[in-house]
């Protein structure tokens, strides 16, 4: 969920928030202030409702906050590098940078964040019962009172055993721990999840259809969102058993097909697409042998035909400085974010500033066809085949 407003740094950590935010402060607003605030202290002005409506809802993105930068704080200190925070529809999003080094990290990054909304919770309805015992107004007891619930009953759905709640966390570092396999147990924990999403969803829907309720569809877009998530976080664990520790030059494909900058488009066009252009991206080297950029298919395309007699490589290429350029050693794993983020989706293997290869996203799917081994040392070189073995 990418940030549409950057809220700066809070505990050194980047803080954002997704434009759908926008969208449950309304929702919580409206619920408020033309349902529970009137129902419960009626005499009051709408425009009382209405501002203490607002600010109630924009404390309750605070507590949101204030979880999200538990995770995030405990993460840190458990070796796991973050990235940032969105708060975003549904709640927020701490996205960490790697797995837990242990089931016991695993555990504490976790369980951190239904404590500080159980805390909070228990804080802000304590709040509620000294502003009562003090005779402050029932409206503002009741608002303060409302966010003490609303944070207890956020603390237990995140306990539910279930990816990617909290608790399926718990339950993946419960799992981890008595298997010793990371990957079973998040498999473990996203079935867990899918199972809740799809009970959520059949039970909104049939509080919909039934008892005529349309709280049933924020029950079931819940539900939705469980199923999606978890099964993303069973695919991204499934990609992590593969990759972890596979260095960049066992999946790239090396010596590419090069061009040369100066290269008309229309004699590089006239090469193609047999011999031997056949493929979709070309490093473009220098006469030196430097690499000066990476030239796409896509990017020919878009000069028109008339143009190309007069238009070089150099004039449409992707500049070496907006290519995504690794390492053979480097981890295939660390670089898969930043392949998925750059436009032209590949990366150019640099080994001491020459060219050595070139990797593709289809490079990393063709990899993810291979069988996942099981968690444990890994071979530093991989077996020797005999010759009725290749």
């Amino acid at each position: 969920m990418d940030e549409t407003l950057s809220l700066g740094r809070i505990a050194g950590v980047r803080v954002g928030l997704h434009w759908s935010v926008l969208v449950i402060v309304a929702l919580i607003a409206m619920a408020l202030a033309h349902g529970r605030f009137p129902a419960a202290h009626p005499g009051h002005s709408p425009v009382a409702y209405w501002a203490l409506a607002v600010l109630t809802a924009v404390v309750f993105l605070f507590s949101l906050l204030a979880h999200e930068l538990a995770h995030a704080v405990v993460a840190r200190r458990n070796g796991v590098e973050v990235e940032g925070i969105t708060l975003w529809m549904l709640g927020g999003t701490a996205r960490l940078r790697g797995e837990a080094p242990s089931p016991a990290a695993e555990l504490r990054i976790a369980g951190v964040g239904p404590l500080t909304s159980l805390l909070a919770g228990g804080v802000l309805a304590g709040a509620a019962v000294a502003l009562d015992a003090l005779h402050v107004s029932g409206l503002v007891v009741e608002a303060v009172a409302w966010l003490g619930a609303i944070n207890i009953l956020l603390a237990v759905f995140n306990a539910l055993p279930a990816a990617p709640l909290d608790g399926g966390r718990l339950l993946r570092a419960y799992l981890w721990h008595r298997t010793g396999d990371r990957l079973r147990a998040t498999r473990g924990a996203s079935a867990a999840g899918r199972a809740l999403g799809w009970f959520m969803v059949l039970t909104g829907f049939a509080d919909v259809l039934f008892a005529g309720s349309l709280s049933g569809l924020w029950a079931a877009l819940i539900g939705w969102f469980l199923i999606a998530a978890a099964t993303a976080e069973s695919r991204q664990a499934q990609i992590r058993g593969v990759l972890e520790g596979v260095p960049v030059r066992r999946v790239m494909t090396p010596a590419p097909v090069t061009v040369a900058p100066s290269v008309s488009l229309s004699d590089f066009l006239a090469e193609g697409p047999f011999s031997p252009y056949r493929h979709s991206a070309f490093p473009v080297l220098a006469a030196d042998g430097s690499v000066t950029g990476l030239l796409t298919v896509r990017r020919v395309e878009a000069v028109p035909s008339q143009a190309r007699a007069h238009t070089s490589v150099r004039d449409v290429m992707h500049p070496l400085g907006e290519v995504v350029t690794t390492a053979p050693d480097d981890p295939v794993l660390d670089l898969l974010p930043r392949l998925q983020e750059n436009p032209a989706r590949r990366a150019l293997v640099l080994d001491r500033g020459r060219l050595a290869g070139i990797l593709t996203v289809a490079d990393i799917t063709r990899a993810l066809g291979w069988p996942t081994p099981p968690e444990g040392p890994r071979h530093q070189h991989p077996p020797q085949l005999s010759k009725g073995q290749r």
